[in-house]
């Protein structure tokens, strides 16, 4: 049996808006499976060798559940465009590259290793649609020592002609061929990824929902992220009264599923989410980003939505999920200077970025006895101190703040995967 003790400054999210806090405290694995935190190392483990972090922060590891992989390049580029435009003048174009191996790895190479030193462990992502660089992306995150899910986009129609397309028949067969390929990963899991709706025909998705069906596979997406692309939506399925339907048909509505964005959801959509489990992805800088807008974020919440985070790379344009949380307040904060809603304090957004990611992975919130090792050491000791901080405020400025080299370690699924 392996033993992992780590001894530090421990700070957990085991409910919404809630903060454990022990200070120079035992975080303790067993086989990488987390056994408890304690104030005082229990005499079982006497003997035992102990990682002592000093006054570090040790921290849960976060969860992106909404990423574009094939995007990673293009952060920080074309930031002056709304979505569809944005789409077409920059996303298409860059995943066409991917149909080059040899890019792709180098790419994916540099992601995988960028997100383990940013203390992202569990991920939920997109590939392009091309099923040999999908197949790279997975192998690659898997080295990294980064868990969750990939998926090979689907889009039959309104894509890229000449650059990035396929036809329906082509789209069924490389993702049979893909999901026959990825089955002996053991971290990273597939996961069917229609693009969104506009760009898969009424035969793809029946296929897809088939599949989801036949195979127990989950699904993510996107839903109701910009006025013009619900429009867009309208017009394709005059049957659905509303966005979430035309998911719902085909079967791609349940508890394995994620919406990104929902940034236009109204009431009846909400319930929708709420009633099938459906999670929904909240990426704040994406959507000031590309004038998506601002979700109703508390409100889902009230209303017992299930919500985490994502990064969108590159609609957004950091891959750091600490700015997630970062963004995530500053966008709830500007919904309140529009409506006088509630927003969301820092403790609520480090939750929907750590605990709410990892429910969707199955696991309790917190480092809850019976949870997967899933952990950051982050070091402060070179910022300036005003004053004597507790856990909970130093962890609230390094959301907004960190110093050179914050993230001292990394565990993933009980494996050390990072250590600066």
């Amino acid at each position: 049996m392996s033993i992992t003790i780590l001894k530090g400054d421990v700070v957990s999210a085991p409910a919404l808006g809630q903060l454990d806090t022990t200070e120079q405290g035992y975080l303790v694995a067993e086989d990488g499976v987390i056994q408890g935190v304690f104030p005082a190392l229990p005499e079982r483990y006497a003997g035992a060798p102990v990682e002592d972090w000093g006054r570090a922060l040790i921290l849960q590891s976060l969860a992106d559940l909404h990423l574009h992989a094939p995007q990673y390049p293009l952060m920080g580029t074309g930031m002056d465009l709304p979505l569809l435009e944005w789409l077409n003048a920059y996303a298409f174009p860059t995943e066409a590259r991917y149909a080059d191996p040899d890019y792709a790895r180098e790419v994916y190479r540099l992601l995988s290793r960028d997100l383990a030193a940013c203390g992202t462990t569990r991920v939920c992502m997109f590939s392009s649609l091309h099923t040999d660089a999908t197949l790279i992306l997975m192998e690659e995150l898997e080295k990294a020592g980064i868990t969750g899910f990939v998926g090979k986009v689907n889009m039959d129609r309104n894509s890229a002609p000449g650059l990035l397309q396929e036809t329906t028949e082509e789209s069924r067969r490389e993702t049979l061929r893909w999901l026959e390929a990825c089955q002996d990963f053991p971290h990273i899991k597939p996961i069917l990824t229609p693009r969104f709706i506009p760009s898969c025909t009424d035969g793809l998705m029946t296929f897809l929902g088939k599949l989801a069906q036949e195979r127990g596979l989950p699904a993510q997406s996107h839903l109701s992220e910009n006025r013009a692309e619900m429009d867009w939506v309208r017009r394709l399925h005059p049957d659905c009264a509303q966005y979430w339907e035309a998911y719902a048909k085909y079967g791609l509505w349940n508890e394995r599923t994620l919406m990104a964005h929902c940034v236009w959801s109204d009431q009846r959509e909400r319930a929708a989410m709420r009633d099938s489990g459906v999670t929904m992805v909240h990426c704040p800088d994406s959507n000031l980003n590309l004038c998506s807008g601002f979700p109703q974020v508390q409100v889902m919440l009230r209303e017992g939505v299930k919500v985490a985070l994502g990064s969108d790379v590159a609609g957004g344009d950091r891959l750091s999920m600490f700015d997630a949380v970062a963004g995530a307040v500053r966008s709830s904060k500007a919904r309140r200077m529009v409506d006088g809603a509630d927003f969301l304090t820092v403790p609520e957004a480090w939750y929907l970025g750590t605990s709410a990611g990892a429910a969707y992975f199955g696991e309790a919130p917190g480092f809850a006895p019976g949870n997967a090792l899933h952990a950051i050491v982050l070091s402060d000791d070179q910022l300036p101190q005003p004053h004597p901080l507790s856990l909970s405020e130093r962890l609230e400025r390094c959301v907004y703040r960190r110093q050179p080299g914050a993230i001292r370690a990394v565990w993933s699924a009980g494996r050390k995967i990072y250590e600066a």
